[in-house]
């Protein structure tokens, strides 16, 4: 799952962003609007945290430019302890929630992870394909009763297919969501073929099959029938 954290703060961004990748996110931090708009306009995110005021402009502002460009991105408002009136304005351009300073780590995690739910997976905490289940919260899968073991990878990569079931996805958006902006000095994007292969290959040794089409020339695409 990949994050956008745009925050002003330097303290607290750079402590949100070690927290998430701790728990197994990809996280890009921004401390301006104008990075904060170059990032929302230009790349695909999961999730984006976004601080109302900022320097060189509102925070409400990159809201509706997400929810115009990238509806499916989940958005989380940070706001001050007495700012109701941003509390309201930012759900009503679409935010699908909001968390006020200061708060837990914890707290922002179980909102992120709830909005992710919410945005792809149609609110549910397991997912179901035959005889695979699919835990996003415990980055967990089985195969029957066999756990599966996936590498942090290869786990983002089933979230990213079953997050865009029957869309085709280029190698260039699997290595952008995935690794960020480590991907864009990659010399080949040979990597992803091997990725998409382990991560067959495990699941069908277990016994489970994972409907991920190979499209020669533009990417690959998932689906569950």
């Amino acid at each position: 799952m990949k994050i956008l954290v745009v925050e002003d703060e330097p303290l607290l961004g750079k402590a949100i962003q070690d927290f998430l990748l701790a728990e197994g996110y990809l996280c890009e931090w921004v401390k301006d609007f104008n990075v904060g708009e170059s990032r929302v306009t230009g790349y695909l995110y999961d999730c984006a945290l976004i601080d109302i005021t900022l320097p060189g402009g509102s925070g409400l502002d990159l809201v509706a430019e997400l929810k115009q460009g990238n509806p499916r991105t989940g958005i989380i408002i940070i706001s001050a302890k007495n700012s109701i009136q941003d509390k309201i304005n930012g759900l009503d351009l679409g935010a699908d929630d909001y968390i006020t300073k200061p708060f837990h780590f914890a707290e922002l995690n179980s909102r992120i992870k709830s909005v992710i739910r919410r945005r792809s997976f149609e609110g549910n905490r397991e997912i179901l394909l035959d005889n695979i289940k699919i835990l996003p919260d415990s980055f967990e899968v089985f195969v029957d009763t066999t756990k599966i073991n996936l590498t942090k990878k290869e786990f983002q990569l089933l979230l990213f297919f079953l997050s865009n079931k029957n869309r085709v996805l280029t190698k260039e958006s699997i290595a952008e969501h995935l690794w960020g902006e480590e991907a864009e000095i990659a010399k080949s994007l040979d990597f992803i073929y091997s990725h998409v292969k382990n991560l067959r290959k495990k699941i069908s040794e277990a016994g489970g099959e994972l409907s991920i089409q190979s499209l020669y020339g533009m990417g690959y695409k998932f689906s569950s029938e």
